[in-house]
């Protein structure tokens, strides 16, 4: 399983994850050993994510240098650096093969000296955040220690707030702890405790993973942290039940008691989880459209004096909120008490960070920087619209591979007469949804109205399609990068005929999804007609 499939970094998968795969099954042809062991499910993990493992030939010195190289190449924790084409890592193999018919050995060589990709992979490490990170991790180790802490990240959207925080999964992969996540929506702001909920099914979908033992050691420790009250948090969030069961009724309450209990018990259920053997960060996105109640709830989590082991993280734009704002009232409040409150504010990249990104994207230093000229000023070095620009470009065959010569081609001065950078991004991203088929338009704008996050079952309903209709609508959005599947379930319906039959097999299957951005989410929605949006 490739670091990406993990879950645990910040990268979507594409099919550079199956050379991964390739380069694991061939180490252990070679050696006859894997790269990692560990009877430890995280363990493991935290290996693939982080731990180089030996190369080849220092487990066998019969093994050639250039054989060795080209697993070590297979095995490279970022997809950018390994092969990007089955032909080049071919041509390679073919090479050594001749040298070894030809001399009876290997010689080394530098593999993938041929591996182009007509393909255009904008790389998905972050540029210009280096010293963001190390305040983040910083601030992981000193929760590691038993202090709880929140950090808040600001910027423009775009920025990469939601990128610089999912940076933290490897320390917190390593420590055996928890990372959780929720979004708030800017079309349910309505919902009270919507992005929390999401955030703590992911924490019960990822117990419900670990092994029967470890499920009935959470069972116990939950029962006795809810005791009669674990009805309560089942109505909010049902996954709990599969853990510890079907539970008694409770008294009603009037609303503001009803509140305050709900608060108690939330209390009690997040401290199961800090604890020095496995910490928990709770990340929360778009705090800009928060709801009342679950501010309330953060400001009790960070007040409470037994408070440990929890990392509270929030991103917001900083420029969508004023000092009236709910937020900002909430963290004044916050800063009066004895709680830990840092900030991230993210600029954009600068012009050095720029040249960096595309000259890594077209393999080109020299000829790179007039197109990264250009593309940063339309996009002020905003990482979000400079992707999508990028992408555009390729998209309408502005920027191309020229196979023959083995590079990418452009033309200045057409890109600029056809006026393509004169777009906001949310008007490029509706121009780029527009290019795909009107069924994957149509799905796109019911998914709109869902959330940011979406189930393929909840999709079907209000398609009024089946399971394995409506996955096929959305496939082309899926290939387009403007949804991103939340786990390999995806793939199911691809293997079904559209008969009544597949369905049945899949209906049980969670398929999820998400924009790859609410700017995504945003186009999409601003391309339903008025008279539709009822």
């Amino acid at each position: 399983m490739s670091p990406e499939q993990t879950g645990r970094m910040n990268r979507s998968i594409d099919y550079r994850t199956d050379f991964y795969s390739l380069g694991v099954t061939f180490y252990q042809m070679l050696t006859g050993n894997l790269p990692f062991s560990s009877t430890d499910p995280l363990e493991l993990v935290h290996f693939h994510i982080s731990k180089q493992p030996a190369s080849p030939d220092q487990l066998n010195l019969k093994i050639p240098a250039s054989i060795s190289a080209i697993v070590m190449k297979l095995l490279a924790k970022n997809a950018e650096a390994r092969y990007q084409s089955a032909q080049g890592l071919k041509v390679n193999l073919e090479e050594c093969l001749v040298q070894l018919q030809r001399y009876g050995k290997s010689e080394y060589f530098l593999p993938g000296q041929r591996d182009k990709s007509g393909q255009l992979f904008i790389p998905q490490k972050l540029y210009g955040r280096e010293t963001e990170v190390t305040t983040l991790m910083d601030a992981f180790d000193r929760v590691s220690a038993g202090t709880t802490e929140m950090m808040l990240v600001s910027g423009y959207s775009g920025i990469g707030k939601s990128c610089l925080v999912q940076e933290v999964h490897k320390p917190v992969v390593r420590q055996h702890g928890y990372f959780i996540a929720g979004k708030f929506d800017q079309f349910k702001r309505n919902i009270p405790y919507a992005a929390l909920i999401q955030a703590l099914q992911e924490l019960i979908r990822q117990l419900l993973t670990e092994s029967q033992e470890q499920i009935v050691f959470w069972k116990e420790k939950l029962e006795k942290a809810l005791g009669a009250q674990g009805k309560i948090f089942i109505d909010v969030i049902p996954e709990v039940e599969l853990i510890i069961g079907v539970q008694p009724e409770v008294p009603q309450l009037e609303p503001s008691e009803s509140q305050n209990r709900f608060n108690r018990v939330f209390q009690q259920f997040i401290h199961v989880f800090t604890k020095p053997e496995h910490p928990l960060v709770i990340f929360l996105d778009d705090l800009q459209w928060v709801d009342s109640a679950s501010l309330k709830l953060i400001q009790l989590l960070m007040t409470e004096p037994d408070s440990q082991y929890l990392l509270m993280i929030g991103a917001y734009r900083d420029n969508e909120v004023s000092q009236t704002h709910p937020l900002m009232l909430a963290l004044d409040e916050l800063q009066k008490t004895e709680a830990v409150v840092n900030n991230i504010l993210l600029c954009h990249l600068n012009i050095e960070n720029v040249y960096q990104l595309v000259a890594n994207t077209l393999q080109e230093t020299e000829r790179a920087k007039e197109i990264a000229d250009l593309v940063f000023h339309k996009t002020q070095g905003n990482p979000f619209f400079l992707t999508q620009l990028l992408q555009t470009l390729h998209s309408e065959r502005f920027l191309h591979f020229y196979f023959v010569e083995s590079r990418w081609l452009w033309n200045l001065d057409r890109i600029q007469r056809i006026g393509i950078t004169d777009y906001n991004v949310v008007e490029l991203v509706a121009r780029n949804i527009q290019k795909l088929s009107k069924k994957t338009q149509e799905v796109l704008k019911l998914a709109a109205c869902i959330g940011n996050q979406f189930t393929l079952e909840a999709l079907s309903i209000v398609n009024k399609q089946s399971l394995i209709n409506t996955a096929d609508d959305l496939w082309e959005a899926l290939q387009a990068g403007l949804v991103l599947p939340l786990s390999n379930t995806y793939k199911i319906p691809l293997f079904f005929d559209q008969s009544e039959k597949g369905d049945l097999l899949i209906e049980d299957i969670r398929i999820s999804y998400k924009f790859l951005h609410d700017r995504v989410q945003q186009a999409a929605y601003s391309l339903i007609t008025e008279d539709r949006k009822k």
